[in-house]
């Protein structure tokens, strides 16, 4: 089986120094298999643990790991758009966006870079046959309510719609670092994913395994204003699209 070789995998990392070697470890066995591969950690002034430091050991030790430092960030979204930007300026075919601390696996990689071989977009979904969610029953009703919710006052069709680990093909990164990203944590995936619902795209089952099931009420404050600010305007028949 033949792979997409030029790809990147962006990673936000905060407070992950106990889970830091076990994920690097699993991600370093998941490039060495594939034989390429570059991973770009993103860190800013949420870490206050020793993440900032692991990361720029590693960096030193492997080249195939990048360390972006980035205080300016205000959220974790700004984490991944700089990740994809990185990226994008190294000239990657393809760029994948995972979490940390083993909440997503590493081995599912070489699944999205199959995927990718026929389609733009790939998204990893926990609520198709094959994916599962390992958390408690309240960050699993988050996941599928929200998913619900938003096929409903959207009109899209996805089987997880909250999930944040996907791929996109660099063209489609170049596109949507050009828009005007509303959401400022978790709605995030969900925004993205509606934008992107005309291009190619498939859902692939993944695991997910949550560290924490809370879920900041101002994070839900600002999927909600998000979400409504998209149904009005599908409703006004102004509906956003990605071209």
């Amino acid at each position: 089986m033949s792979f997409i070789k030029n790809f990147a995998v962006i990673v936000p990392m905060a407070n992950e120094e106990k889970d830091f070697y076990p994920f690097v470890e699993s991600l370093a066995k998941v490039l060495g298999s594939l034989k390429s591969g570059t991973v770009y950690f993103i860190v800013d002034n949420v870490s206050v643990d020793r993440t900032f430091a692991l990361c720029k050991k590693i960096s030193k030790e492997d080249s195939r790991f990048i360390t972006i430092w980035a205080p300016e960030n205000n959220n974790v979204v700004c984490a991944y758009l700089i990740g994809y930007k990185e990226a994008l300026k190294n000239k990657h075919d393809v760029i994948i966006e995972m979490d940390a601390g083993l909440s997503h696996n590493p081995n599912d990689i070489p699944l999205f870079l199959e995927a990718l071989k026929n389609n733009e977009c790939v998204f990893g979904s926990r609520l198709i046959k094959g994916g599962h969610i390992t958390s408690n029953v309240y960050r699993k009703f988050l996941s599928v309510g929200g998913t619900i919710i938003s096929n409903i006052l959207l009109g899209t069709n996805f089987k997880d719609a909250t999930s944040g680990f996907q791929g996109f093909h660099a063209e489609i990164v170049d596109k949507f670092l050009n828009y005007n990203i509303l959401s400022k944590a978790h709605f995030y995936q969900t925004e993205l994913k509606y934008l992107l619902r005309k291009k190619r795209y498939v859902e692939i089952p993944i695991i997910y395994r949550s560290p924490s099931p809370s879920v900041s009420k101002r994070v839900i404050f600002n999927s909600i204003f998000v979400l409504m600010f998209y149904f009005y305007k599908r409703i006004t028949l102004k509906a956003k699209i990605i071209q």
